[in-house]
């Protein structure tokens, strides 16, 4: 004799009868798949096996591996970050709340990468680093494209222009494209040749691959990026905690995160003095600093002493340029 089937299981095989009924499917085929199913694993259902499948070196190096698990790592999280931002992006109504919790996420995405640099500051040879280094040209850390994509979800093109020319397009309101700002980004200046000014290899491959997508990004969220949400809140919504987990994000993001970096170069791009070519020869010393470029997410909430001051203290103690 079958047992009988508790109230609890009825409610929930009627629950299921309607939304199959509204929805036009037949609820006795779905039914019938999870008998046949099998279980989840773990393994399966974060596709393990693909996934450290994934870290193919270049060289014999044992350092190496260290190198692109760690890059492989900051990705994920890099696509973590774009995920939060996309909520707050497409949410309809965007409260203070909201918009804060999801801020605290990707801080707490960036306190992550950047406690764990180290990994990459202290944890491979340099000889071995800067041996195997020359299988990957002309690779480099700065064809990333989802932090680049990061910068535009976050802020106005306007604001992440190179600061040489980002008073006179401020200036000048709306009478700018977004080609013309995207033609004018602080980091293109990384990617020029120090002594032809000529682009590099690496420049060039990442704006035929990827130019046409951030343009797209660029103007799909011209109006509702990060800074933009912010300043469209009203002046009830745009509380003192909103505010302070923005500036940290700004800190994270625009001074934290690229002195890990510069850390790392210091420590495996020079040597007796000099400076030792990044890969892909881009320009980290002019590049990386945020004393350099004074990259801003959410300028409204920073003085102008905070600005004139953004990230320079740290960065003269690590290249002693004073």
């Amino acid at each position: 004799m079958s047992e009988e089937i508790s109230p609890e299981i009825a409610q929930r095989i009627k629950l299921l009868e309607d939304k199959f009924k509204n929805s036009g499917q037949d609820m006795l085929s779905y039914l019938d798949g999870l008998l046949y199913d099998t279980y989840a694993t773990y393994w399966d259902y974060i596709r393990l096996d693909t996934l450290l499948s994934l870290q193919v070196t270049s060289t014999e190096f044992p350092d190496e591996m260290i190198f692109i698990s760690y890059h492989q790592i900051t990705e994920l999280y890099f696509k973590l970050i774009i995920h939060e931002q996309m909520q707050i992006i497409e949410s309809k109504p965007l409260t203070a709340t909201f918009f804060k919790e999801k801020i605290i996420r990707i801080n707490r995405y960036y306190t992550v990468l950047i406690n764990s640099f180290e990994v990459m500051i202290q944890g491979m040879e340099r000889d071995q680093f800067l041996k195997f280094r020359m299988s990957l040209l002309p690779a480099s850390g700065f064809q990333s494209a989802q932090f680049r994509m990061i910068e535009f979800y976050s802020s106005d093109l306007v604001n992440l222009v190179h600061p040489s020319v980002r008073s006179r397009f401020r200036e000048s309101g709306k009478n700018h494209t977004q080609l013309e700002l995207f033609e004018n980004i602080y980091w293109k200046k990384g990617g020029i040749d120090r002594h032809t000014g000529e682009k590099t290899l690496t420049l060039k491959q990442f704006e035929k691959r990827y130019t046409p997508r951030l343009l797209r990004i660029a103007k799909e969220v011209e109006h509702t990026n990060l800074n933009q949400r912010y300043l469209a809140l009203p002046k009830e919504e745009q509380t003192q905690e909103l505010q302070d987990a923005l500036r940290v994000l700004d800190q994270n993001a625009n001074i934290n995160w690229l002195l890990m970096h510069m850390g790392a170069a210091h420590r495996y791009l020079r040597k007796e003095g000099k400076a030792v070519k990044a890969t892909g020869g881009t320009n980290w010393k002019e590049f990386l600093p945020p004393s350099f470029q004074k990259i801003s997410f959410f300028p409204s909430l920073w003085t102008q002493e905070e600005h004139d001051n953004w990230g320079k203290q740290w960065v003269d103690h690590l290249l002693n340029t004073k």
